[in-house]
């Protein structure tokens, strides 16, 4: 039943937010499951295929996804995944965390300061845009198959700031596009023994039905609220890696 807990909360985040709700996911499997971080982030990965879907589903039927970018996303997306999951598997815990929780930060930063940004940002359009959407997905992609999230932290704030996305509409296309890109790197940590299927049963219940929820309120709140939200988890997350980092650091 644990199990079934830590999917809903995952599957709950990663539909309000448009995430796949690994920053939920890996703190509590290794808090709580006592799993390593390596096991957490492949594991997490797994499930998050199943966020990806069910979520994007959502954001379909209330008309907030674009298949074109996310298919874009994607297409670079999958590929890097592998390259990423594979250097979670040679690095130390405690400087993916740094780096990723300095990551967060500035994200937050830019989605806190975007209604400021407006008349100095302009969108790219056309072809332009197809290299902002394709160059998103090699970061992203790199980002998910490291770190076991499903990229929605890189994909949002990209689609938001560069591409001129409304965030509903990036939410649920970075949900769509992280269903290969998490295939792929599930696949690559799976090939490396880092996943632990034992849980991963009860994970996907409550994932669906946490993002189902999570979707669904989502399409009922302000831009704003939701941009704030989204910037306060990363705010958070952020923090708590950066906290790691410097116990870890000051233990070894």
């Amino acid at each position: 039943m644990l199990n079934l807990f830590i999917g809903l909360l995952a599957g709950l985040f990663g539909g309000l937010v448009g995430i796949g709700g690994g920053v939920v996911m890996i703190p509590l499997m290794v808090g709580v499951q006592k799993l390593t971080q390596h096991q957490a982030h492949g594991t997490s990965l797994v499930a998050l295929v199943f966020t990806g879907l069910s979520g994007a589903a959502t954001y379909f039927l209330n008309g907030s996804l674009d298949f074109v970018a996310g298919l874009l996303l994607a297409a670079t997306a999958s590929i890097t995944a592998r390259f990423g999951a594979r250097s979670a598997h040679a690095l130390p815990e405690w400087q993916l965390k740094r780096a990723f929780g300095g990551f967060l930060l500035l994200v937050a930063l830019l989605l806190i300061v975007k209604p400021y940004l407006a008349g100095l940002a302009h969108p790219a359009t056309g072809g332009l845009k197809v290299l902002v959407l394709l160059g998103t997905g090699v970061f992203t992609g790199f980002v998910s198959g490291m770190m076991g999230v499903g990229g929605g932290t890189v994909m949002v704030p990209a689609m938001v700031l560069l591409a001129g996305f409304g965030q509903h509409t990036a939410q649920g296309t970075s949900l769509l596009a992280m269903v290969p890109a998490g295939a792929a790197g599930a696949y690559t940590h799976w090939r490396l023994g880092n996943v632990v299927f034992r849980v991963v049963p009860l994970l996907i219940p409550g994932i669906l039905l946490g993002t189902y929820l999570g979707g669904t309120l989502a399409n009922r709140l302000p831009d704003g609220t939701l941009r704030i939200v989204f910037a306060l988890l990363l705010v958070w997350t952020g923090v708590r890696n950066l906290r790691a980092r410097a116990k870890q650091a000051a233990s070894s």
